[in-house]
């Protein structure tokens, strides 16, 4: 089975969405930057915390 249907399918969905709630997307990719830069900070949190 092909994965290329599926790719071309999930990037018509994105340009889909894109289009039609310009507004959503932003905040979709606005809170996914958020969570992955408050994964990073907890990260760097948890390896300062680590012994020598």
């Amino acid at each position: 089975m092909s994965k290329k249907p599926v790719k071309i399918a999930a990037i018509a969905f994105v340009v889909w969405y894109v289009i039609s709630r310009p507004e959503g997307a932003a905040n979709l990719v606005t809170s996914a930057l958020s969570g992955l830069g408050n994964a990073a900070e907890s990260l760097s949190q948890f390896m300062s915390a680590l012994p020598n």
